[in-house]
């Protein structure tokens, strides 16, 4: 006798969620678009994106903070896969907020355009009028992130208060703003990090070179191992040494750091993710080493 299996995994679920939350977005709102970096979590938004609206293209531009600080190798993939979907890519510079005065460029040992990104990416959203805006933050990042929902509502300054958040009761999502609002879309909420690298493993999904190990020049500072890069100043006591690295996650190269690692495949990384237990951000983004109300402060601001 045939026997049939219907059971459903773990990723199947995560996907199918993902995939109504898209669709949800593209439904209620007017103009979209979704947060593009080059990152693995966006990376992974991406082919949620092409199989939500698949065989038609991606109905919302794909958007990229740049604070101009950026690892080459993130930023040749963002332009070769945007080319390769024939995607729009809205590049929002932080660069041009400087020139412009609307933000001020931090001097020192430990400056960085992080922080920066805030008032660009918020400039972005009102002067291409984007009513929702998907982003690929996990609650299991840390705990401020933990308290978003996934439809986050933003004021019209841009800002998160947690205490005024919708409820949302099973897959049913609030989308309802006035005109200057818009809404942080979470497709990725109930994800972590392994579930992530689990479906780029299964999709066999192209990554940026720098998530496997590879030769590196890098300093530590504060416990991390910080790149070799113009945009940084050392101090005499941060020699230089070259070490196999790789990275867990990417973005400001000011603020991210390596981890030692000889993970060269997708199955090796999962193998390595799966007995730590240092989040990503924890170990590698210098910006992300703050105390809980701390984080929530950036996100009150505005902050991804």
């Amino acid at each position: 006798m045939l026997q049939c299996d219907y059971t459903t995994s773990q990723l199947d679920v995560l996907e199918a969620e993902a995939i109504h939350i898209m669709r949800e977005v593209a439904a209620e709102f007017e103009r979209p678009c979704l947060l593009f970096s080059g990152g693995k979590d966006s990376i992974v938004m991406l082919r949620i994106a092409e199989k939500a609206f698949w065989p038609a293209p991606i109905p919302f531009p794909l958007m990229h903070v740049d604070t101009g600080h950026n690892f080459p190798e993130v930023i040749e993939f963002r332009d070769r896969r945007v080319a390769e979907l024939g995607a729009r890519l809205v590049v929002a510079s932080v660069q041009d907020s400087i020139d412009a005065g609307r933000v001020t460029e931090e001097t020192g040992r430990r400056a960085s355009r992080n922080r920066l990104q805030t008032t660009t990416l918020l400039d972005a959203i009102e002067d291409n009028e984007y009513d929702a805006v998907f982003g690929g933050a996990r609650r299991d990042e840390e705990k401020a992130r933990a308290k978003e929902r996934v439809f986050s509502f933003r004021d019209d300054f841009g800002q998160w208060d947690p205490k005024n958040q919708r409820p949302e009761l099973w897959n049913l999502y609030n989308g309802r703003i006035r005109k200057g609002e818009h809404i942080r879309v979470f497709p990725l909420s109930n994800w972590t990090e392994l579930d992530v690298w689990d479906y780029i493993r299964r999709e066999g999904i192209e990554i940026p070179s720098i998530y496997y190990a590879h030769r590196r020049k890098v300093f530590e500072r504060d416990g991390m191992l910080l790149s070799d890069t113009e945009f940084i100043v050392r101090d005499d006591d941060e020699p230089l040494v070259e070490m196999t690295v790789r990275y867990r996650t990417v973005g400001d190269v000011t603020c991210t750091g390596a981890v030692q690692s000889t993970a060269a495949t997708v199955e090796e990384i999962i193998e390595e993710i799966a007995v730590t237990r240092l989040t990503e951000r924890g170990a590698t983004r210098a910006d992300d080493r703050a105390s809980e109300a701390a984080m929530e402060d950036r996100k009150r601001e505005g902050y991804f």
